[in-house]
């Protein structure tokens, strides 16, 4: 490539790129297959993602295990001679892009914006509505984060360690490309200078993972899917035509609490298997936290709010309704304090003003800037923006009554939500939506005090504009470490939005068909329950509320700073510190949901422990393929009941 031999020797970190790891303009990337297969296994996955977060509140993501099924499905059809090429390394890490945009289209507007706005307007979404704001939030994240690309990926280096694990992976999967690339940096770095000038790529030694290994991976994924659809089938789907033999959906212990049957309180253990293998990837802490919240709430808070009359009676919807005031307090302000205790982060975050319009940040527009043909132009950003801030303007104000200077201020606020949430999750691996969400929340209870629509539906264009920025960057990261041409992975993530929200909103409908399910067994919501609680806090005034309920909002606000604090001062017990995520969240779930997910846990620790190995190499893509499974059938199940094929 004549751009990499005619590149002087620098230290510039971005030429040095271009010249010892770009992979050229002729190699293929974002091909039509990569397009249909991230589009097909995203959009998938983002149902996944959509069921897990209605019962959970936890979603997960997608970009790992869409590469390895890509790669396998991509081998099979090569073997079948039904494609006449390999499915190359750039390739699937464009397929990767475009799936792992689908796959957020479950974020703060689809699972906790739009069903709070449900209860609080006992009225049901049409499905344009639900669309169209989703995808054009999601849009106006995408161009949000091309003036952070060139900073904090090229300039600065920030790791985004999963986009890292994604590049280690497709690396694994193709490990002759992998070296081919290797061999070339080695050459250029002959060439131009010695090694000592270079620090290491973050990307491990292709050795880490192989191809064998990915294969196996992914068959054991699909057969932990067909499991997932099989025991789900036995155990949901009911009809006349159907064997009567079913598998019991909860397993009843015997006793009573307060004279009540412990499964009046949820107290019973629920077989979907979906719940175990969250819990086996969610890991240990969060788990063990959540099973001691609830604890504390089913076995002490809800029996006393029983007692007092603070809970009219021993049912789900009314145990979540007032113990949620707790719970969200907790989250509010445990995630608000330990956000302020990364101001150095923020200082730094927003430090990057300065430097995302200046020097390097406009690709395109300078002859002498070594990457003009590559990375994405600053004038797409200024085009984009242009078009989709009145645009949101005025889905706002048509679909949600929002003034058009509310909307010009929430795009503002979520630019700079964005920069934040973009440098926490390039040197955490996390997306604080919850944390950034609640800001926006809390300054439109002040600015528009009483109109819940517009405080919720601007929070869900600060949280749904932070993820898709992020989740670009993570992409870009990948593709940074692999070579890859940042502006096809920048138009592959629209792709994404669309098959994303394609997926997703007619899910949803089935899933949620009106408010009345939400906060119940089926549909526990528990996103949905927090936002709407901190939106009516903030509409109501705190002195409307009962005062039983605002015993509970100070009490968890109490607990959720001691939490954090006791995080602060004692580092070296934080693992047997609880998670507050995981406590608060206990809050606004069934026990039955949270002792699956603590028993799933438990499993997947007693696995590490005994077989590192085999838990390393199997726990995700066991969990993943029964997490698709359950769900993806169980969505199915929803549609047949609606034909009148099931009863």
């Amino acid at each position: 490539m004549s751009t990499e031999t005619s590149t002087p020797a620098t230290s510039d970190p971005e030429a040095r790129w271009l010249r010892e790891v770009y992979q050229g303009h002729s190699t293929r990337q974002l091909t039509v297959r990569a397009v249909v297969a991230g589009m097909l296994l995203g959009g998938v996955m983002s149902l996944s993602n959509l069921y897990i977060a209605l019962k959970t509140g936890w979603s997960f993501g997608v970009t790992i295990t869409a590469g390895i099924l890509a790669f396998v499905i991509f081998g099979v059809l090569k073997k079948l001679r039904l494609a006449r090429t390999e499915f190359g390394m750039l390739e699937n890490n464009a397929m990767q892009s475009v799936a792992s945009a689908a796959g957020y289209m479950t974020g703060g507007g689809t699972v906790a914006a739009m069903p709070a706005l449900m209860m609080a307007t006992h009225s049901v979404i049409p499905w344009y509505v639900f669309f169209l704001w989703i995808a054009t939030v999601a849009m106006m994240g995408v161009f949000m984060a091309i003036p952070m690309k060139r900073q904090m990926i090229n300039q600065e280096g920030l790791k985004f360690p999963s986009g890292i694990a994604a590049a280690e992976t497709l690396r694994g999967l193709h490990p002759e490309e992998a070296a081919a690339m290797d061999r070339h940096r080695d050459e250029a770095r002959r060439k131009y200078a010695s090694d000592a000038e270079h620090p290491a790529s973050d990307v491990a030694d292709a050795s880490a993972a192989s191809s064998g290994d990915a294969a196996v991976a992914g068959k054991a994924l699909l057969w932990a899917g067909l499991v997932g659809v099989v025991f789900t089938w036995l155990r949901e789907a009911k009809a006349s035509w159907l064997p009567s033999f079913h598998l019991p959906s909860e397993i009843e212990f015997p006793f009573k609490l307060g004279g009540v049957a412990a499964s009046k309180w949820t107290i019973s253990l629920d077989t979907s298997l979906l719940l175990v293998a969250a819990g086996a990837i969610m890991g240990w802490r969060s788990a063990w936290s959540m099973m001691l919240g609830a604890v504390v709430n089913y076995f002490a808070l809800a029996p006393y709010g029983v007692a007092t009359g603070a809970i009219a009676e021993v049912k789900y919807r009314a145990i979540v309704g007032w113990t949620v005031w707790f719970g969200s307090s907790f989250l509010l302000t445990s995630g608000l304090l330990s956000f302020a205790f990364s101001w150095r982060q923020i200082a730094r975050a927003f430090g990057d003003l300065g430097r995302l319009f200046g020097k390097g940040s406009g690709a395109g527009t300078d002859s002498a800037d070594p990457l003009a043909s590559v990375e994405v132009p600053m004038k797409w950003f200024v085009l984009g923006m242009a078009a989709f801030s009145p645009l949101v303007a005025v889905l706002a104000w048509l679909f949600f009554g929002i003034a058009w200077w509310m909307s010009a201020i929430c795009v503002v606020m979520s630019f700079f939500i964005a920069i934040v949430a973009c440098r926490a999750t390039g040197e955490t691996d996390t997306t604080p939506t919850g944390a950034l969400g609640k800001i926006t929340q809390l300054t439109f209870g002040g600015l528009a005090p009483g109109s819940i629509p517009t405080n919720l539906m601007c929070a869900s264009m600060s949280a749904g504009v932070a993820i898709h920025s992020a989740d670009m960057l993570t992409d870009l990261k990948s593709g940074y470490l692999l070579g890859a041409k940042p502006r096809q992975q920048f138009f592959a993530q629209f792709f994404g939005v669309i098959a994303g929200s394609a997926f997703v909103v007619p899910a949803f409908r089935l899933l949620v068909p009106n408010e009345s399910v939400i906060g119940t067994p089926a549909v526990p919501a528990p996103a949905a329950l927090a936002w709407f609680a901190v939106s009516s806090a903030l509409a109501r005034g705190l002195g409307e509320l009962s005062p039983s309920a605002r015993v509970l909002i100070v009490a968890g606000g109490i607990l959720g700073i001691v939490f954090v604090l006791a995080e602060r001062l004692f580092p070296k017990a934080k693992p047997y510190i609880p998670s507050a995520v995981g406590f608060g969240l206990a809050f606004t779930l069934s026990f039955s949901n949270v002792l699956s997910m603590f028993l799933g846990a438990l499993l997947a620790l007693a696995l590490a422990a005994r077989k590192p190995r085999l838990a390393e190499r199997f726990t995700v893509p066991v969990s993943s393929g029964i997490i698709a499974g359950e769900s993806l059938v169980g969505i199915a199940i929803k549609a047949l009941v609606i034909f009148k094929l099931l009863e």
